[in-house]
């Protein structure tokens, strides 16, 4: 699973998730894209669970990029615990997601097989998403 190796403090606020991202909302290094409409918190199973998706999809022809990261701690308490006591040990790590963000690209398969590979994996995500391509034939990019 995704997670960092190291954090300088082990447990964060939950914070808002306002305005859209305008870093990293590009295609890089694929040619096809899975780009966010919605804010949201992405954990590191719904990555991971899009990624075999897509992978199992394209099987064996592309080449996957995951352009989001679960840097997030995200804390629970113990089941039937009393309130008080302090705040909850890190349960899971997320990534922060707002509209814009490209989730993940891909590169080296053809037209049909990369959309359906990426249908796949927006299922596995909590947000609605939509499919970008660089090709210069369809710029329009459809919502799944």
């Amino acid at each position: 699973m995704l997670m960092p190796k190291r954090v300088k403090y082990r447990k964060q606020m939950r914070g808002r998730m306002r305005g859209k991202d305008l870093r990293g909302s590009e295609i890089h290094f694929g040619e096809y894209g899975l780009q966010a409409m919605e804010p949201g918190w992405i954990t590191q199973r719904q990555i991971e669970a899009a990624r075999r998706a897509m992978v199992r999809a394209l099987k064996r022809r592309g080449k996957v990029w995951i352009r989001v990261f679960p840097d997030k701690p995200v804390t629970q308490r113990a089941a039937e615990t009393r309130m008080g006591k302090g705040k909850g040990s890190v349960d899971h790590w997320v990534a922060v997601v707002r509209p814009g963000r490209m989730l993940f690209e891909l590169s080296g398969a053809e037209d049909v097989i990369a959309r359906e590979a990426l249908r796949l994996a927006s299922h596995k995500l909590p947000i609605k998403v939509q499919i970008r391509t660089t090709r210069t034939s369809d710029l329009s990019g459809g919502e799944v």
